[in-house]
């Protein structure tokens, strides 16, 4: 198995596209798995269309599931930032991608896409795993 970890910045974007970092790990290998994963409390990863309003269609409905406001019992950092640590039971933190001739296994609008709606902490990290097949 082959591993590495991404710094990333997420400040002011709910929405990260890894899709090309995922296609850049994979490409130096043959068939198997791609684990992404994000070791974090307060965000996950989704494989979802990109650049067609798709965008705001999946933020209204984090906002209308998660609205941020005070009906949360957890409610340290910025108002509302207990829908922050709800969003992981919604959006996995981790998803397994089959990976064909060192690609990812996609479908045409399947984007791998980081979800993070907690401006509190915008330095996050991705870990990308291989697993041969």
């Amino acid at each position: 198995m082959r591993t590495t970890v991404l710094d990333v910045d997420t400040s002011g974007r709910p929405f990260l596209d890894l899709t090309g970092d995922v296609e850049r790990f994979c490409s130096p290998e043959g068939d198997g798995l791609c684990n992404v994963f994000v070791p974090h409390a307060t965000a996950g990863v989704a494989l979802f269309e990109l650049h067609a309003g798709s965008e705001d269609d999946v933020a209204e409905a984090i906002g209308r599931l998660l609205p941020r406001d005070g009906r949360w019992q957890h409610r340290h950092g910025s108002p509302g930032h207990g829908a922050d640590h709800v969003l992981p039971v919604f959006v996995s933190p981790s998803l397994v991608l089959p990976v064909v001739g060192g690609r990812p296994a996609l479908g045409t609008w399947q984007y791998v896409v980081m979800v993070d709606t907690n401006g509190d902490n915008p330095r996050r990290q991705v870990r990308l795993s291989f697993l041969p097949g």
